[in-house]
């Protein structure tokens, strides 16, 4: 059984809790600006502030302008939703391995990305964006259905199942039409390892506002959230409607992960550490997980891109390597508890 429950070194004063989050946000902060700066062309702050007062089109300008600002900001939102969607699956799963992937997201947005690529060759960017987030909607949608969700009741345990058939029937698919095309592999390989590096800001600008109501309507959840992780009989019994709030956060997962992999890619394990951490620093309360979430989440991309530009220096790598690189050790940390459970 999943712990919700209070870790014994979690910090207990609202006081101490906000002084932390505090303290991360400026943590954000900087890592934001380590973004901006850092890479193979130099740049200081003189040329950041440059960039967007007295703009040259010089090499450092449009470097800023043009590649890093949008792959920041991209990987803030992208990390702190991932994380987000990860409470909300362990919380929905009670289950401490659970991720956005869980539900399908992953596969379903993969597969529609290789079909696009593979037989609509002439879709832009914005169309492919679409197609990825129905084929994560298509997945989530027929997992919903096969665990009961129809019948008006969705088991946890029913539910990790239907995910990971669903999820290894779309890997084949898309492994079918990869094996068959040669030159989609090359174009979508990238994609499919999870990167924030060559997207527009035109892409992200598309799914912030869709993300941002996400997190709002999290926060409205947090006490239904709070009853659900103490029991689903005891969170009935204080006459909570577990069925409706179940499928309330699978909305909520689509929307957030499903924006996150169509702008992005399948970026890995970002939503299975960053709910640990946050219940190791301060406990279960959904009031505080979530925001801690949202700003752990952007901190680990951020870094995890920083980190991208200099293991092969002066090439990059996809920062979807980078926290699968992170966090496998973590994964392996959290399985070996679980099964001595």
């Amino acid at each position: 059984m999943f712990n919700t429950g209070t870790p014994k070194l979690a910090l207990k004063s609202n006081r101490s809790k906000l002084l932390l989050l505090m303290g991360l946000l400026l943590l954000l902060v900087t890592f934001f600006f380590a973004s901006l700066l850092m890479g193979y062309i130099k740049t200081d702050f003189s040329d950041l502030v440059n960039t967007y007062t007295d703009y040259t089109e010089s090499i450092e300008h449009i470097v800023i302008k043009t590649s890093r600002m949008p792959r920041a900001l991209i990987a803030l939102f992208i990390g702190a939703s991932i994380s987000v969607t990860g409470l909300l699956m362990q919380t929905l799963t009670k289950n401490p391995m659970a991720s956005p992937g869980l539900l399908g997201v992953n596969s379903g947005a993969a597969f529609f990305m290789v079909f696009a690529y593979s037989f609509m060759p002439n879709f832009t960017q914005n169309y492919l964006m679409l197609f990825s987030f129905l084929g994560a909607a298509l997945a989530v949608l027929l997992v919903y259905t096969l665990a009961g969700g129809i019948r008006g009741s969705i088991q946890t345990f029913d539910l990790t199942l239907a995910g990971a058939a669903i999820s290894a029937i779309f890997i084949s698919l898309a492994q079918m039409v990869l094996y068959k095309d040669q030159k989609t592999m090359e174009e979508v390989l990238f994609w499919l390892t999870g990167s924030v590096e060559g997207r527009s800001m035109d892409a992200l600008f598309k799914v912030i506002p869709i993300m941002l109501i996400g997190w709002i309507i999290c926060f409205l959840l947090a006490k239904r959230l709070d009853l659900f992780s103490m029991g689903e009989e005891i969170a009935k019994g204080l006459g909570l409607n577990t069925e409706l709030l179940k499928l309330q956060i699978i909305v909520l997962v689509v929307v957030l992960a499903g924006a996150s992999v169509a702008v992005a890619g399948p970026i890995a394990l970002v939503g299975l550490i960053i709910p640990h951490l946050t219940r190791f620093l301060v406990g279960s309360e959904f009031k505080w997980a979530i925001p801690y979430s949202i700003v752990l989440g952007a901190i680990l991309l951020l870094s995890a891109d920083v980190a991208s530009r200099f293991i092969i220096y002066p090439k990059e790598i996809p920062v979807g390597a980078v926290t699968a690189i992170l966090g496998t050790p973590f994964f392996i940390t959290i399985a070996r508890k679980a099964e001595n459970r």
